[in-house]
């Protein structure tokens, strides 16, 4: 699973139209995420920084959910942009959720634990969850 890492307003038109899951390192105005959804109609997450995500809207968070877009809060720790324009989730992480979904741990306990030993903000972990183990 990948996440498609965006540093700037200009990149968002440049983005492949398939993307579904992209982090925002920059505080996006309305305008921004209007025209990421607009370049990316299958995106199903935008993930934003903890400090970016208390300057959301409201009115763009009502718009997400009715586009059925998830908002979440989360980095993409020790990320290089100048590397790679994506963030992997190791599959060892993916591995490690679905173990613990099959031993019969509950959603609230996989999420702690994973997010505590992956990084990643317990709403992806959530969203991986029932996004991978589901299918």
């Amino acid at each position: 699973m990948r996440i498609r890492v965006v540093s700037s307003r200009e990149e968002i038109f440049t983005l492949n139209p398939n993307e579904r899951i992209v982090h925002l390192a920059f505080r996006p105005s309305n305008k921004d995420i209007f025209g990421l959804v607009e370049t990316c109609p299958k995106i199903e997450v935008i993930q934003l920084p903890k400090s970016y995500m208390r300057t959301v809207s409201k009115s763009i968070e009502m718009f997400l959910q009715m586009q059925r877009i998830q908002l979440l809060e989360g980095d993409v720790w020790g990320h290089r942009k100048d590397i790679n324009e994506y963030y992997a989730i190791p599959s060892s992480v993916i591995d490690k959720i679905k173990e613990m979904k099959n031993e019969g741990k509950s959603t609230e306990e996989i999420e702690k634990k994973v997010a505590r030993e992956s990084k990643l903000n317990p709403e992806m972990v959530a969203y991986i969850l029932n996004k991978e183990v589901s299918s």
